[in-house]
This record gives C-alpha cells, sequence and structure tokens, in this order.
C-alpha cells in the first residue's frame, strides 16, 4: 500500500504524486487516493487492441501518440483529481518527467459491469479538459460503445452516441474510423 492510502485526511495532487509510486494503480478523486483493482482479462483484450488499432493509425500523424492508462487532471477541483482512462491518445510532447498527461486529445474508458458508476464519474471529469474532443467508453459485456464528441462550440452533446455492431467509431479529432467490431476481435 502506497503512502497516498495511508493518509485519512484528502490530499492535494501534489500530495499524491508525491507519495504514490509509479506503478501504483490508484486515482485521486476529490483528495482521496482510491486503489484501482487489475483488469479483469476481457478488460486488458479490448484495450490491447484499441491501442494497436490506435498506434497503427497514429504512425501516420507526426507528434501524436496513444499512453496507456496515464493520470490526467480534470480542470473542476484539478487541485485534488487525477483520473486514470484506459488509454489516451495526445498530439501534445510528452516530456520526460512528466506525471500527468498534458493536453489529452482523446481519453478512452473500457466499462467492466462492477466498475459502471466510477468509469461513468470519469466520464463527466474528462469533460472539463479544454484539450479533450472525443471520449470513447466501450462495453466489456457486449460489443457496443458511448461516443461524446465535442461540439464545434465547445459544448458536449446531452447524451453520447450509442453504437453496436454494424456502426462505425469515428473519433473526428484524429482522422479515425473503424467498425465497433474491430476492437472486440480478441474477445
Amino acid at each position: 500500500m502506497s503512502a497516498a492510502n495511508q493518509l485519512a485526511r484528502p490530499i492535494t495532487v501534489a500530495e499524491f504524486l508525491a507519495a504514490t509510486l509509479e506503478g501504483d494503480r490508484q486515482e485521486l478523486i476529490e483528495g482521496m487516493a482510491h486503489a484501482m483493482a487489475p483488469a479483469a482479462p476481457r478488460h486488458g483484450a479490448i484495450a490491447a487492441q484499441l491501442a494497436r488499432l490506435l498506434g497503427n493509425h497514429l504512425d501516420g500523424l507526426p507528434h501524436c501518440q496513444v499512453v496507456i492508462e496515464p493520470g490526467v487532471q480534470p480542470r473542476v477541483r484539478a487541485d485534488i483529481n487525477v483520473r486514470i482512462p484506459d488509454l489516451a491518445i495526445t498530439c501534445t510532447p510528452i516530456g520526460p518527467d512528466d506525471r500527468l498527461l498534458r493536453e489529452p486529445t482523446v481519453l478512452i474508458e473500457v466499462l467492466s459491469p462492477s466498475n459502471q458508476k466510477d468509469t461513468w464519474g470519469n466520464v463527466w471529469a474528462y469533460t472539463t479538459i479544454p484539450s479533450v474532443r472525443d471520449i470513447l467508453v466501450l462495453y466489456t459485456a457486449e460489443p457496443r460503445a458511448d461516443l461524446l464528441t465535442r461540439q464545434p462550440d465547445g459544448t458536449w452533446p446531452d447524451n453520447p452516441l450509442s453504437l453496436t455492431l454494424g456502426d462505425n467509431v469515428e473519433l473526428e479529432s484524429i482522422d479515425f474510423a473503424v467498425p465497433l467490431a474491430a476492437f472486440f476481435r480478441t474477445t
């Protein structure tokens, strides 16, 4: 257990980062460190397939890359929150000492039935990050997804676009489109 979990009072992002060892799977939610369980095999297989497909696509886009389980900082209550999506895409250079991903463009969550509440809490926090253009949530229980795309005026839609087999996933911010089924090929 890291030192961050042993603290009984709410902590800041700076305290969290100082007390959390690299490799610890924890999020900081409203000043409290929350341990994250290891991903189930199906969850991991979907995330790995996503990373492969997106990484292959991004080879053609200079400076853009996929990052697995980065820490991101919402803009609302930023001093006491660090969330960890399953995958992120950034087109901003990553510094060797960066502990948090600056300016993510796309954030992706793989939703397991046991983490639905936490996942959607993260999604709503992600909408406060100005650089985020697309948020994709893939379900492990069935081949479906929800997609939120920031509108040209900077707002988010009232409801996500629901996608099922036969639909394409289109991440406009990185000019990426692929059938939803491609993410579930290995599961």
